[in-house]
């Protein structure tokens, strides 16, 4: 096991950030943390790094106690926060050799590793460069270069695509699924829920500082009534088309509203096939038609009962 929580307990006054929370992640997983603003997931995330005390509970990284002198397993633990922290005045390859050097200070050793992290990030033709004359995406890079040059085996990622072009995603993304293949265990935090589904092999809901949920993203969407959404463009229905379609098997909602049909269904199966052949056999006109099937949001506000944040 690469991170243990048991029954973790923090307490800010009366409020209780983390109320007993238990967690397990496993090595060579990519492991979403989700939850709403005041949810308990900065702090979760600070008592796993040791940066702050906790009234209750165990944290044990690599098979150890954490403590904030556990050099030894400190060094073994990439962040890339989402506040990018580089220092203004060295260049990119001055930054990089600097917070690497707090971990490697072998010089021979540590120019290798450089030069792996510069080119990992694609920042080769940028590294004589200050960060003020970095894009945002750039500057992302340069921060995910400075946090992961040391290899390390644990890395833990809060949002590190917060405002940057599809492009620099794209790279951060892929880039992020290169170190786990490299034998990395991540620890991914984001509000863009797209990213948790593209990346994440296992992911934990936080809200009220507990774990609400937790599972692949498969396993989520199954905790939800809602399973299969159909969309159609029909143009003539009738009151009778309605009460037809509200006789669907499974169909836990429907709404018609400027010549739009939305169907939710409860079932896992497609109801599809049965929507087209109705409309097909009552020769309704309809244009596009398409099925959705549930995605982490509606799984997110369903048993939160909150709107994840976007950050722009």
């Amino acid at each position: 096991m690469i991170v243990e929580i048991k029954n973790l307990v923090k307490r800010y006054d009366d409020l209780i950030a983390l109320d007993h929370l238990n967690l397990e992640i496993k090595e060579g997983e990519i492991f979403g943390l989700l939850g709403p603003n005041g949810s308990g997931k900065s702090t979760a995330i600070n008592c796993i790094l040791s940066l702050l005390k906790y009234d209750k509970g165990e944290i044990n990284i690599f098979n150890k106690p954490m403590r904030p002198n556990s050099y030894d397993i400190k060094k073994d633990i990439g962040i890339v926060m989402q506040n990018v922290a580089v220092i203004d005045g060295l260049t990119v390859y001055e930054n990089i050799d600097y917070f690497c050097g707090l971990y490697v200070t072998d010089k021979e050793k540590r120019k290798k590793l450089i030069d792996e992290a510069i080119d990992f990030v694609g920042l080769n033709e940028f590294s004589k460069m200050k960060p003020k004359k970095l894009s945002g995406g750039l500057l992302r890079r340069l921060n995910i270069a400075c946090g992961i040059a040391h290899k390390p085996r644990l890395i833990m990622m809060d949002e590190p695509t917060v405002a940057v072009d599809p492009q620099s995603r794209n790279n951060i993304l892929d880039g992020i699924k290169k170190l786990n293949s490299e034998g990395a265990t991540i620890i991914y935090t984001s509000h863009y829920m797209e990213e948790v589904e593209q990346l994440c092999t296992k992911i934990a809901i936080l809200d009220n500082g507990r774990v609400i949920a937790l599972g692949t993203k498969e396993e989520l969407k199954s905790l939800i009534s809602t399973g299969e959404i159909i969309v159609v463009e029909a143009y003539n229905l009738t009151e009778m088309h309605l009460k037809d379609i509200r006789e669907f098997p499974h169909l836990m909602d429907i709404s018609y509203l400027n010549n739009k049909l939305t169907l939710r269904f409860k079932s896992d199966k497609s109801c599809l096939v049965n929507i087209i052949n109705y409309i097909e056999s009552k020769e309704i006109v309809y244009g596009k038609i398409y099925s959705e099937q549930p995605t982490l949001n509606d799984v997110f506000l369903q048993l939160t009962g909150k709107v994840l944040r976007n950050n722009v």
